[in-house]
């Protein structure tokens, strides 16, 4: 069912057009900005966007202006694990590894327990803050740590929202979701 689901919002966002994402970014980081998540994190933890997801380029500059410290994710394929890597640049700090994913070129890990706020991607929510992800379970991982001890926040397009994902014993929801149309949040789980 999983796999099937995938696909499905896989097509869906394959259909919007460039000016729809650009669109559709901008809104979704217009709501995360009015945040108060946002605003009194002082360490925030952001994906670097695919084609297809919502644009965090516009939240990394924004973070920088706001003098946050800003990290993102690096896959350690040895440890089967994502590390969180301080950046400073778009340009300077990250590479583009050999699975198309654009990560921080080097650096040390940052204390989980230092991050505030991790945005999360994801092909599909719910409208319980399930997630459902590209299958290899980085971020469940990641967000089931007992060191993290931050707000998780999707960070979708409204196309990716649904009335139910399915779960197993190793998925973790979110705390709240924010989109291009509106802002949830759940209750801890």
């Amino acid at each position: 069912m999983k796999k099937e689901m995938r696909q499905r919002f896989r097509d869906v966002l394959a259909r919007l057009t460039a000016d729809e994402v650009r669109a559709k970014s901008a809104a979704a980081a217009h709501h995360l900005f009015e945040c108060p998540e946002f605003t009194r994190a002082q360490t925030v933890m952001v994906f670097i966007s695919l084609p297809t997801e919502v644009d965090t380029s516009p939240i990394l500059l924004r973070s920088w202006q706001d003098h946050k410290r800003v990290l993102a994710p690096r896959i350690s394929w040895d440890q089967r694990k994502m590390l969180p890597i301080e950046i400073r640049s778009l340009t300077d700090d990250l590479v583009e590894t050999r699975m198309g994913l654009r990560e921080p070129v080097s650096g040390v890990p940052a204390s989980m327990n230092d991050i505030d706020l991790v945005l999360v991607p994801g092909l599909g929510f719910d409208e319980f803050g399930n997630r459902l992800g590209r299958g290899q379970g980085f971020y469940d991982q990641f967000l089931s740590s007992p060191e993290f001890h931050g707000v998780a926040c999707a960070l979708v397009f409204e196309e990716q929202i649904t009335d139910m994902i399915p779960v197993g014993p190793l998925d973790r929801p979110v705390h709240m979701l924010v989109s291009d149309q509106r802002v949830r949040h759940f209750a801890a789980k």
